[in-house]
C-alpha cells in the first residue's frame, strides 16, 4: 500500500508541477517538463521555444524557479535543465497557450481558433482538432469543434500519433475551455508503413489461398462426368480382352464351332 500512495503522490506532484510552470514561463513557450528522479537528487528538464527567458540575465531566472520548485514542491536538491523546442507549432501545450493569450486580449475565439489551426498545419502537422468549450458568446454554454487534416480518433494508433492538451481561460462572461489535439506528419507515416502495410499483405495472401480453394462449376462437373462415363464404355472391352466370346474372332469362331459340334 506504501507504493500505491507514493505512486499517487508522485502523480499529484507532477501534476501541481506543469500547472506551475504553464503559468510561470508560460511566455517562454512552455510545452512540457520531465521529472526524473535520482539519488542526488531530482532533474527536472524543461521544454520552451524561448531559453532566454527561463535562464535570465546571468541565470538569476533559472535559480529563483529552481528555489522555488524546491519550497513548493519538497524536491530533494533540484537541477532544471532548460531545452530548447525547434518546432512549437507542433506541441499542444504551446498552441494552447496561444490561443489562451489571444482570448484574454479580447481576440474573438473564432478568429484565434483559425489562426491558430493555420499556424499548426504550417508548420507541418498531418491534422489539428481544435474544441472550444464555455461561455463563448453569452450566458449560456456554447461547444464547437473545427478539425483539418487527417486526425485518428481512437485506438492504439492515435495514440501513438496524436497529442493533446487542454487550458481553461478566464474572461469577462466566464470560463472556457480550449482542447487541442494534433497528429503529427513524422509519427503518422512510420506508425502507418508499420501497423497498415503488414495486415494488407496478410489478407491478400489469405485471399489467394482461398482462390486456390474455390468450388467446382457445376458444367464442368457435368462435363467431366460425361466424358468419364465414355471413357468407362470405352474401356469396359480393353478390361476383357482374355475372354475369347468377347472379341470378334472368337465370336465367330464359337458361333461357326457350335453348329459343327452339334453335327
Amino acid at each position: 500500500m506504501t507504493s500505491a500512495k507514493n505512486a499517487i503522490r508522485d502523480n499529484y506532484n507532477s501534476l501541481q508541477l506543469m500547472s506551475y510552470l504553464r503559468e510561470e514561463i508560460g511566455d517562454a513557450g512552455f510545452s512540457g517538463a520531465d521529472v526524473e528522479a535520482r539519488p542526488t537528487g531530482t532533474t527536472i528538464t524543461v521544454h520552451v521555444t524561448r531559453p532566454g527567458l527561463v535562464i535570465g540575465r546571468k541565470g538569476e531566472g533559472i535559480r529563483r524557479l529552481t528555489d522555488e520548485i524546491a519550497r513548493r514542491f519538497g524536491y530533494k536538491e533540484p537541477r532544471i535543465s532548460v531545452k530548447e523546442n525547434t518546432k512549437p507549432e507542433l506541441s499542444p501545450t504551446v498552441m494552447c497557450n496561444r490561443v489562451a493569450a489571444h482570448i484574454k486580449r479580447g481576440t474573438a475565439f473564432r478568429r484565434a481558433v483559425m489562426w491558430t489551426m493555420r499556424q499548426v498545419m504550417a508548420g507541418g502537422a498531418k491534422g489539428v482538432q481544435i474544441t472550444a468549450s464555455g461561455k463563448l458568446r453569452g450566458d449560456r454554454s456554447a461547444f464547437e469543434k473545427r478539425t483539418i487534416g487527417v486526425l485518428p480518433r481512437a485506438g492504439a494508433f492515435a495514440d501513438a500519433v496524436v497529442e493533446e492538451d487542454i487550458v481553461h481561460v478566464e474572461t469577462p462572461m466566464g470560463l472556457i475551455g480550449i482542447r487541442i489535439r494534433i497528429a503529427k506528419e513524422d509519427e503518422y507515416r512510420a506508425r502507418e508503413s508499420f501497423e497498415m502495410k503488414a495486415p494488407r499483405a496478410k489478407r491478400q495472401r489469405i485471399r489467394i489461398e482461398r482462390a486456390e480453394e474455390r468450388p467446382v462449376d457445376p458444367k464442368e462437373a457435368r462435363s467431366a462426368g460425361s466424358e468419364g462415363a465414355a471413357g468407362g464404355e470405352r474401356a469396359a472391352p480393353e478390361a476383357a480382352d482374355g475372354g475369347p466370346e468377347e472379341t470378334d474372332e472368337g465370336v465367330l469362331a464359337g458361333g461357326a464351332a457350335s453348329p459343327g459340334g452339334g453335327r
